[in-house]
């Protein structure tokens, strides 16, 4: 038997030939690349305080991690708002110089964040050149 299989998204994903019996249930820990989403957005917040961002700037950014760390500690994330406070993050970073003057300490983390939204990701990747 042969899969093709573009792209799956999910705290528990079974591909499997043939029969599967489960017992007990089954939970996932919502990772991006084997990380901690929370972790990474622990990351975003260190990357983003050392970036030393404009005042009229950082207290924004600070208020959409806040709220971006907030929601990604619920159980069940929601991915669509992740993704907008992660557009807002993104753009507020990009007009104010930040990504280019921090390069990869922004970059890694709010690329592995986009990445864990999948398709929801997608323009925040672009944006960032990936």
């Amino acid at each position: 038997m042969v899969f093709n299989i573009g792209n799956q998204q999910g705290g528990v994903v079974n591909n499997v030939a043939g029969d599967q019996t489960v017992r007990g249930g089954q939970s996932g820990h919502f990772t991006a690349d084997g990380q901690d989403v929370r972790g990474l957005v622990g990351e975003l917040r260190t990357a983003v305080e050392q970036a030393q961002l404009p005042p009229a700037v950082a207290p924004e950014v600070r208020t959409e991690l806040d709220a971006l760390d907030t929601e990604v500690a619920r159980p069940e994330p929601d991915r669509e708002a992740v993704a907008g406070r992660l557009t807002r993050i993104t753009r507020l970073l990009s007009s104010a110089g930040a990504l280019v003057a921090a390069g990869t300490g922004l970059l890694g983390p709010l690329s592995a964040l986009a990445g864990w939204l999948g398709a929801l990701g997608q323009p925040i990747l672009r944006t960032l050149g990936g």
